[in-house]
């Protein structure tokens, strides 16, 4: 079985982080490097990782491409490009020659107009990527969810990944309409799930097994275990869990599941959608 960390992050820190890791995630508040990763992977037999940008500048593709370069477990790179650029065409046709680099992200998450996606320039920036074969990572709040049926429509053959089951607000049990919006999601067969960042949603170091469950359950009902996939979240996930506990987390989730199914889940999924070696 191979097993493929969907989801994870490298980063050199810099005071410009801070925006986003505040003094209750003060732990983040050093290096994570592929040497820092590469133990826990083995430690939990994980063959490679996708690494996912962090900045949305044009340098930090180049540092996730090198952190790829010199490391055969980084197996694919999501990085950024500004999808509303006018020179786009250009600028992809030149990243597409990184047989890392597998596909894009915006921190959609970040953006105070809530349906940038949806936008036309974005959009039409989004109709290119298909051309390259590049993937793209859906990073949103549980408010954007409303957002992604239409996205979806518009790109029909553009392969999209949701990246930490939309950020659910396990903490306060808000499970109802987050629960109603994923499950109109289901059907669309050019979208698939990361099964990532849970634990930093629920309640930090006081979280239990059963909290997941019933967000877990939807997801899976959803998405079927073909198009779901696993991803830690480190080390943004140390705020809330070690390694060691969000890989148990699923562990336990899909031992129900039939040896393929775990198969599935834990690597092919994530091997087919990111056309990995």
């Amino acid at each position: 079985m191979l097993k493929i960390d969907a989801h994870q992050h490298f980063w050199k820190y810099t005071a410009d982080m801070s925006s986003w890791i505040t003094d209750d995630m003060a732990m983040l508040r050093r290096d994570f490097m592929p040497q820092d990763l590469e133990l826990l992977l083995n430690q939990f037999h994980f063959d490679g990782c996708i690494a996912v940008q962090v900045n949305q500048t044009a340098d930090e593709n180049l540092f996730q491409l090198n952190n790829a370069a010199h490391n055969e477990f980084v197996k694919g790179v999501v990085g950024w490009v500004d999808l509303r650029a006018a020179d786009l065409s250009a600028q992809l046709a030149l990243l597409s020659q990184h047989k890392k680099l597998k596909g894009f992200r915006h921190i959609l998450q970040g953006e105070e107009d809530r349906g940038l996606m949806l936008q036309a320039d974005f959009s039409r920036g989004l109709s290119q990527l298909k051309e390259y074969g590049f993937t793209y990572d859906i990073l949103i709040h549980a408010d954007q969810l409303k957002h992604i049926p239409e996205l979806l429509k518009r790109h029909p053959d553009q392969a999209f990944v949701l990246d930490h089951i939309a950020k659910p607000d396990i903490k306060n049990n808000d499970l109802e309409k987050w629960g109603a919006d994923v499950k109109a999601l289901a059907g669309f067969e050019n979208l698939y799930c990361k099964v990532s960042g849970m634990v930093t949603e629920a309640k930090w170091r006081d979280w239990k097994q059963v909290d997941f469950v019933p967000y877990l359950d939807i997801v899976f009902d959803t998405f079927g275990t073909s198009k779901v996939m696993f991803g830690s979240d480190w080390p943004v996930c140390l705020t809330a869990a070690e390694y060691s506990e969000v890989h148990g987390i699923m562990d336990t989730y899909i031992s129900k599941l039939t040896r393929k199914e775990q198969s599935l889940f834990w690597g092919e999924n994530a091997i087919k959608f990111y056309n990995l070696n």
